[in-house]
């Protein structure tokens, strides 16, 4: 494929549409019917999300997983000590990008990671499949490895350290983090290119102001 063939790439978005009176006073409800949406239309991994960070002026962006709806943001979770931990540690205001194809949709979050606690990463780690929770202590996430061979051998001892433990414990440098929003845009593809945005902006009430926004 040439780049002439990329530019003549084009869908004609005409399946919904996005208006006022379907918007609640709260994004987090239009965020979880999008959402339920999603699950319904057996989207691959609806909970995948484009986590962006920036550090000295530099935009970092990668896809993780959303684990959790609480009423004040976004729950993710991975290794602190990994690339996003240390940026995130250095610059706490973070933008997260969910994008549903098939139901021509995008919503984009902006706000501020905070870590979560302890408590609260300790029942996810302890929720998740025992070869996830020992691949959390193999992964020293974001460093260069010499080879696969030398992982598959951290494996190996991470596997017999814990073989006689029922539960394992949670290693201090892995854990979550909630975005907390401040401004959360719902796409909805449109037909000609004009598409329906509308964007909800956190106000000092803590009330969430409704913006429609030219596409």
């Amino acid at each position: 494929m040439n780049s002439k063939d990329i530019s003549n790439l084009r869908i004609n978005y005409q399946r919904f549409e996005l208006v006022e009176d379907q918007a609640p006073e709260s994004p987090f409800t239009l965020f979880k019917a999008w959402f339920n949406d999603a699950l319904e239309g057996n989207i691959k991994e609806p909970n995948a999300m484009i986590l962006s960070t920036v550090i000295d002026e530099k935009p970092h962006s990668r896809v993780v997983l959303l684990k959790g709806i609480p009423d004040e943001g976004f729950e993710f979770y991975t290794n602190y000590n990994s690339h996003k931990g240390k940026q995130l540690d250095q610059n706490p205001f973070a933008a997260l990008t969910f994008f549903y194809d098939h139901l021509e949709r995008q919503i984009r979050i902006e706000g501020v990671a905070k870590k979560l606690t302890e408590d609260q990463s300790n029942e996810y780690f302890w929720s998740r499949p025992r070869g996830s929770q020992i691949g959390a202590w193999v992964s020293e996430q974001s460093t260069e490895i010499t080879s696969r061979e030398a992982l598959e051998e951290r494996l190996k001892y991470f596997e017999t350290k814990f073989e006689n433990l029922d539960v394992i414990p949670r290693p201090e440098h892995w854990g979550g983090y909630v975005v907390v929003p401040d401004s959360i845009e719902f796409w909805q593809g449109r037909p000609s290119r004009l598409h329906d945005r509308l964007l909800y902006t956190l106000q000092k009430d803590e009330s969430w102001k409704i913006s429609r926004l030219s596409p």
